[in-house]
């Protein structure tokens, strides 16, 4: 599967921005979602899960609250909408896929490109 990241940008603290990530190549109901994080000089980090049908979601505990993971499939297309933004969000977002929802939230198999998020304070 192709993963294509959109919607990054610069946002004031407190601001919000959505992303998306559209998919393509093979069907989109059979995956379980991602969004991955790397800022600066730190490790990628695991954001936001979301499972193949919507009904479950996992959340980095420091963005619990303010990010929602969100999936339409009928548009093959994830989203992460991030509220109440924060300058220590300010990273590379990147989206993910896996067929395995433990997999999605660690090693999964399929990476998009990034998107970079830039909050300011």
């Amino acid at each position: 599967v192709q993963l294509q990241a959109s919607g990054g940008g610069l946002v004031q603290a407190g601001g919000s921005l959505r992303l998306s990530c559209a998919a393509s190549g093979r069907t989109f109901l059979n995956y379980n979602m991602g969004w991955f994080r790397q800022a600066p000089g730190k490790e990628r980090e695991f954001v936001a899960a979301i499972s193949r049908c919507g009904t479950t979601t996992y959340y980095l505990d420091s963005v619990k609250g303010r990010f929602t993971v969100s999936r339409d499939n009928g548009k093959n297309t994830v989203y992460l909408q991030m509220d109440s933004l924060k300058p220590e969000d300010t990273a590379v977002y990147y989206c993910a896929a896996d067929d395995m929802i433990s997999n999605v939230r660690s090693a999964p198999r399929y990476w998009g490109q990034g998107t970079q998020v830039t909050v300011s304070s």
